[in-house]
């Protein structure tokens, strides 16, 4: 049984401005979106397209701004309405308080989508094109993301089996080890998955195809990962004995998998 090592959240102080781990991960994931993004440009077919533009380095910026635009709003309002929707009917103004924390990967995700929706339009390419280009380069910026978890000593697992080597015990969660579902996040839907779809990406693959593929694979993976993660205490576990985040991983494995069928045949 292993005990959660007490890391200092800030990693630099420098004066009044702190710099924090979790700010570098996130740092570190924009980093390697721009390093896989750049990448990709030499990849088919992005690589010969020329209509109704080139892709060139720019398109990652932009992609990326618009991004972490997505990211932020989507996941703010995303955590407001799936997981405290009353309270925030209540306290309007606090939907606002992004310091005091919370955000959902779901509504992120979907705040990115209709990014990419309106990216893709401003640039008459089509929607499924950029999500094909951007899926392969999501996932270690995942990965990034549960490193600053596991350092910040936040979204712990559900109680494990004292004999479990790897078993952890984390400050503020009482004196029970637990599973140290950080990691297993950053091992399948950060690590695990790059590896496949990154794999799978470089091959021809229909339209629509990378993306349908993204959205099953993460589903999948991070609908496995909440068996192993504690619930959120003001939700616990809902029907069939599943938590929130599994409920909304059903509809990106199903909707995956449609869309990757679907662009299959349409191919």
């Amino acid at each position: 049984m292993l005990i959660h090592p007490q890391i200092d959240p800030v990693a630099l102080q420098l004066g009044p401005l702190a710099i924090h781990w979790y700010g570098l991960t996130y740092l570190a994931a924009f980093g390697l979106f721009v390093l896989l993004g750049r990448a990709r440009l030499k990849h088919e077919p992005f690589a010969s397209l020329r209509t109704p533009m080139p892709w060139e380095g720019k398109d990652v910026e932009d992609i990326l701004f618009l991004g972490v635009m997505g990211v932020v709003l989507g996941g703010r309002i995303g955590y407001c309405l799936f997981y405290k929707p009353a309270y925030y009917l209540s306290h309007p103004l606090e939907i606002f308080a992004v310091w005091e924390g919370g955000m959902s990967f779901h509504g992120g995700m979907l705040g990115v989508l209709v990014a990419m929706v309106w990216y893709a339009r401003s640039r008459q390419r089509p929607w499924l094109q950029v999500m094909d280009f951007v899926a392969p380069c999501v996932p270690t910026g995942l990965a990034a993301g549960r490193v600053g978890n596991f350092i910040n000593g936040e979204l712990w697992g559900r109680v494990a089996d004292p004999s479990l080597p790897w078993a952890m015990v984390f400050r503020g969660a009482g004196d029970l080890p637990r599973h140290p579902s950080q990691v297993y996040q950053f091992l399948l839907e950060g690590m695990l998955l790059f590896v496949l779809l990154w794999w799978y990406a470089r091959k021809p693959r229909a339209t629509g195809q990378v993306g349908g593929a993204f959205l099953f694979g993460y589903g999948l993976f991070r609908f496995t990962a909440e068996f192993f993660r504690e619930p959120d205490a003001h939700l616990g576990l809902l029907s069939l004995g599943m938590s929130m985040g599994q409920w909304l991983c059903v509809p990106m494995i199903l909707g995956g998998a449609a869309l990757w069928v679907w662009a299959g045949r349409r191919s």
